[in-house]
C-alpha cells in the first residue's frame, strides 16, 4: 500500500520511499560491516539477467557510471561524437565527455525524445553512437530510431533511467539498443538513491569482456558515501511529514549543507567535471534497498500508469494546458504537459502542499550548467529550449484521491 507522508505530494523528494523502505535503510544502516561486499549485487545482476537474457550486466554505484562505462567498452572516445537530445539532465552528456567524446546536441520530437530528422543533419563521418532517452518514461519512436541507427551503421543505447518496465510493441524497453542502462536515483523508476546497470548484447562479445572488467577493477564508495544514500529515505520520512510547516525544508538545508545528504548532481558536475566518486562499484548496502523495489516494480507501474490516464481524462480538455501523445506502453514515472505559466502553477501548488516537478526547465537541467564547458549552443534546439520554458511534470506515485487534488490546480 502506498503511503504518502502527511499532506505533502511530491513528485521529485524521494517519491518511491514507503514506510518498509525507511525501515529497511534503517535495519541496513545497523550493519555497516555488511555495507559494502554481499550477494545482494549479485541478485540485482541476476534479475536483470532474468529481464534481459541476451545481455551481459554489471552494476554500478550511478547511471551515469553505466553509461560511461558501456561507451568505454565501445571504444567511444577522443575524435568521435555521440547524439544525444537536448532537455535532459548534464550526467548524459557528461559521461560522454568523460571519455573524451563530444556530445551532439539532437532536437526533440511531439513525444519529448531524440528527432531523428534534426539527427539526421547533425550526423558527420565521426559520429559513432545514438542515446535515445525515453523521457518521463514516455517511449520514444523506437521503430524509426532503430532503422536510423542501422542505416548509419551506428551504436545505439537506450537511457532507461525513466523507464524500467516499459513495454514497446510487446517488447522490453532496453532490448532494442546495442547496450542500454538504468539508473536507480532518488526519483528513478526505482530508487536505491544511487545505482545503475549497464546491458550490452552477447552478441558483442568483446565490448562485453571489457564491461566487465571495467567493473571488476573499480572499488566500491567510502563507507561515508554508503551512509549518505542509506540516510536519504530515513530523513525524507521526517522531511516530507513536516515539509509544510517549514521545519522538513530547514531540515533539508541542513543535512545538506553539512553533507550528511548528498545531491542528485555534484557541483563540478555543472562544469563537466567528474566527482572523485564515480565511477565505483554498486555496494550491497544499496542493492538491498534496491531488491526491495524492484518486488514492487509492477505494481509502482501500474499505478503510474493508472494515475496518467486519470490525469489524460480530466486535464486534456483544459485550453490553457497541452499533453503530449499518448504512446501506447509508456509508464509516466512523470506526467508531462505544458502551459505558458509553470511557475505560477508551481507556486500555487505549493501553498496546497503539492510539489510538482521541474524536469528540465533549463534544455540543459540543473540551474547552474554552463553550457559551454558541456558543448551546448543555445539556439541549436529550438523545441527542446522552449519547451524547458513551458513544461510541468506532475506526480504520479500517488492515490487517485491526492490525483484529484492535482488536478484542481489546473481547473
Amino acid at each position: 500500500m502506498y503511503i504518502s507522508f502527511n499532506k505533502v505530494i511530491s513528485a521529485s523528494l524521494s517519491p518511491n520511499t514507503d514506510s518498509d523502505d525507511v525501515w529497511l535503510a534503517f535495519k541496513t544502516m545497523m550493519t555497516p560491516w555488511t555495507w559494502k561486499h554481499g550477494k545482494a549485487n549479485q541478485k540485482v545482476e541476476q534479475w536483470f539477467v532474468k529481464q534481459y537474457p541476451s545481455s551481459v550486466i554489471a552494476s554500478f554505484n550511478s547511471g551515469r557510471c553505466a553509461l560511461f562505462a558501456l561507451l568505454q567498452s565501445f571504444d567511444i572516445g577522443e575524435g568521435d561524437e555521440v547524439l544525444l537530445q537536448a532537455f535532459t539532465c548534464v550526467a548524459v552528456p557528461n559521461s560522454v565527455k568523460w571519455t573524451g567524446a563530444t556530445p551532439v546536441f539532437i532536437d526533440i520530437d511531439e513525444t519529448l525524445n531524440i528527432d531523428v530528422l534534426d539527427a539526421d543533419k547533425k550526423l558527420t563521418n565521426k559520429t559513432k553512437a545514438l542515446i535515445v532517452q525515453h523521457t518521463f518514461g514516455v517511449l520514444a519512436n523506437m521503430s524509426k530510431i532503430v532503422a536510423f541507427c542501422k542505416k548509419h551503421n551506428l551504436i545505439l543505447i537506450e537511457d532507461c533511467a525513466h523507464s524500467l518496465g516499459a513495454m514497446y510493441e510487446r517488447k522490453a524497453i532496453g532490448s532494442f539498443g546495442d547496450a542500454s542502462f538504468f539508473s536507480f536515483g532518488r526519483d528513478k523508476v526505482v530508487s536505491s538513491v544511487w545505482g545503475g546497470v549497464a546491458i550490452i548484447s552477447t552478441k558483442y562479445k568483446v565490448q562485453s569482456t571489457k564491461l566487465i572488467q571495467l567493473q571488476e577493477n573499480l572499488v566500491f564508495p567510502s563507507l561515508f558515501w554508503i551512509f549518505q544514500q542509506l540516510l536519504h529515505p530515513i530523513a525524507f520520512s521526517f522531511i516530507l511529514g513536516s515539509y509544510n510547516i517549514w521545519i522538513g525544508k530547514l531540515l533539508l538545508f541542513i543535512l545538506q549543507k553539512f553533507h550528511f545528504l548528498s545531491k542528485p548532481v555534484y557541483p563540478e558536475e555543472l562544469t563537466s567535471g567528474k566527482p572523485s566518486i564515480f565511477p565505483a562499484k554498486f555496494p550491497h548496502a544499496l542493492a538491498v534497498l534496491l531488491m526491495h523495489q524492484l518486488d514492487k516494480l509492477e505494481r509502482m507501474n501500474k499505478k503510474r500508469q493508472d494515475i496518467a490516464k486519470i490525469y489524460r481524462n480530466k486535464l486534456e480538455n483544459i485550453k490553457s494546458l497541452t499533453l503530449i501523445p499518448d504512446i501506447d506502453g509508456s509508464l509516466y514515472l512523470r506526467f508531462p504537459l505544458l502551459t505558458d505559466k509553470p511557475l505560477a502553477y508551481i507556486r500555487k501548488a505549493k501553498t496546497k502542499g503539492i510539489l510538482l516537478g521541474n524536469w528540465y526547465h533549463h534544455v540543459i537541467d540543473p540551474a547552474g550548467v554552463d553550457y559551454g564547458a558541456i558543448g551546448y549552443a543555445m539556439g541549436s534546439c529550438p523545441k527542446a529550449e522552449q519547451v524547458s520554458t513551458t513544461v510541468l511534470n506532475l506526480p504520479t506515485r500517488i492515490t487517485s484521491q491526492e490525483a484529484d487534488n492535482v488536478i484542481s490546480l489546473f481547473t
